[in-house]
């Protein structure tokens, strides 16, 4: 593989995707709502964003400590779409491209959980994570800087880059923000090509 040549990063479709969920443990708890938009020739597409609630199997449980983050009750999604009428719309959207998130440790097992359940294959698409992008030029400019220290958080991440800060735990807003992070990453690492992003 390394013998062939990485796209240029401007011709690569990229999907934001950023989740909220009812907990943080992909064994017990929903997702419970999806954002995704995509970047085209280095722009945010918000008139093709993708966002949706999503009912949670046999009235799975909300943990009381997420609603403080992100305000979604059982009455806002009881009528949402189930997962498995989420999951292709996503796969859908992700055969078109690379996924990005920020925290795939937090995303992803949540993904391929409900991928499993709904009987879609998962389409293992190249994923650029933007905290990793992060640690990775932390490393560069300060390597002798903490990892605790590292702006990891999507908002403090924001902010460190002189981006405006957002209303937090919207799974479409966070995909936006997290969207632009990611073409501020970009031309700070000075990447060329999708291979630099990975």
């Amino acid at each position: 593989m390394g013998f062939f040549r990485s796209p240029h990063w401007e011709s690569v479709t990229y999907w934001v995707l950023d989740l909220e969920m009812g907990g943080l443990d992909p064994k017990k708890d929903p997702v419970l709502a999806v954002g995704m938009v995509p970047i085209r020739d280095g722009t945010v597409r918000l008139g093709e964003a993708y966002r949706t609630l999503v009912r949670p199997p046999n009235g799975g449980s909300i943990d009381p400590a997420s609603v403080h983050a992100h305000q979604i009750l059982w009455g806002d999604v009881k009528e949402a779409p189930p997962v498995a009428e989420v999951v292709p719309e996503i796969a859908r959207r992700l055969r078109d491209g690379v996924l990005v998130v920020h925290h795939r440790g937090v995303d992803l097992p949540f993904l391929r959980r409900d991928f499993k359940a709904a009987g879609v294959r998962w389409p293992a698409p190249r994923v650029i994570d933007t905290a990793r992008l992060i640690v990775r030029m932390g490393r560069m400019a300060q390597p002798d800087l903490p990892h605790d220290m590292q702006p990891l958080g999507l908002a403090r991440a924001r902010r460190s880059y002189g981006l405006p800060e957002y209303q937090a735990h919207d799974a479409l807003t966070d995909a936006v923000a997290t969207a632009e992070l990611l073409l501020v990453l970009r031309r700070v690492l000075g990447a060329r090509t999708l291979r630099d992003l990975l």
